[in-house]
């Protein structure tokens, strides 16, 4: 009997390691996600547009199937890259980061390039052929985009977690934290490409004046608020990008930029001290955009002369 109480207070305590190690995964996958973030809004604010121009009853079938290709970027493609990298290569690590942040600032400079010099529409649609073969060249397309900016996210992510977790453990907040933004940013995806479905449903159906005004309101604002999601995106693009460029200098030993940075985000936070956390974020995050608008402006234009050449 003695025997058995033993074995079951050691089953208890394995149970309870076990539990903790699960707390200690997912804490750490949830709190690596929250690193992505900016790269999680420009990509929940690229998505839309893939489901642009097709029938209601198609939109959430090609988020459905995008959101399918993403989870096999992330945990099928990406997620042993990262393991590999961080237990054999992890010197790797930054200058990968670096890499993926001068592609997001050039993504984002080059889209700040077309706003500025808007090129012709329609001719994609018009190469496209039937409406399922547009259907699948724009999931394609879309699931091509969602790997450059998972492969940023899972190295933002991987970056963010402890030096000391073991093999299974990151691979398990990976997976956790690339489930996760998955659900996040194709959830949002989602439910933004049928708000205006619903606010047409509230605006004819609607039985109080109330909601029928409300729904109006949807269906006119959206537009407008993809049109701002889209800016939004951009410039978390441009952030990001500068911001990793940034600590990724200073990872290799120049921290010129990343000090100056610093040094006018604490100057400036002393100067509103009602505010002070508020302005240093938002000197530093300036200070990165523009770092990371420059280093885009630069290959954009670099890529352009050989185009031309």
């Amino acid at each position: 009997m003695s025997g058995l109480l033993a074995l079951l207070d050691d089953v208890a305590a394995i149970a309870k390691v076990a539990a903790a190690s699960v707390d200690d995964v997912m804490g750490q996958a949830v709190k690596a996600s929250g690193k992505a973030a900016g790269a999680l809004i420009d990509d929940a604010a690229v998505s839309p547009k893939y489901v642009h121009g097709f029938t209601p009853d198609r939109e959430i079938p090609i988020v459905a199937k995008i959101a399918g290709g993403s989870i096999v970027n992330k945990l099928v493609i990406l997620l042993p890259i990262c393991l590999l990298l961080a237990n054999f290569a992890p010197w790797a690590i930054s200058p990968l980061l670096m890499l993926g942040g001068a592609y997001l600032s050039f993504e984002g400079a080059e889209k700040v390039w077309h706003a500025l010099h808007p090129a012709p529409h329609g001719e994609a649609e018009a190469e496209a052929g039937s409406p399922h073969g547009l259907e699948e060249a724009k999931v394609k397309g879309a699931i091509k985009t969602d790997f450059i900016l998972s492969a940023e996210i899972m190295t933002i992510t991987l970056s963010a977690l402890p030096q000391d977790m073991n093999v299974w453990k990151e691979a398990g907040a990976l997976a956790i934290a690339g489930i996760l933004i998955t659900i996040a940013v194709y959830g949002a995806v989602a439910v933004i490409v049928k708000a205006d479905d619903a606010g047409l449903v509230l605006a004819e159906k609607g039985r109080l004046a109330l909601t029928r005004k409300l729904g109006r309101g949807i269906v006119q604002g959206m537009p407008k608020f993809l049109s701002l999601l889209m800016v939004v995106g951009t410039a978390a693009m441009i952030w990001v990008g500068g911001s990793i460029i940034v600590h990724g200098l200073h990872d290799l030993g120049w921290g010129l930029p990343y000090e100056t940075i610093h040094h006018l985000a604490e100057a400036a936070a002393h100067a509103v001290p009602v505010a002070s956390g508020a302005v240093n974020w938002i000197v530093t995050a300036a200070c990165d955009g523009v770092v990371g608008l420059a280093l885009g402006a630069v290959i954009v234009t670099v890529l352009g002369l050989f185009r031309r050449g």
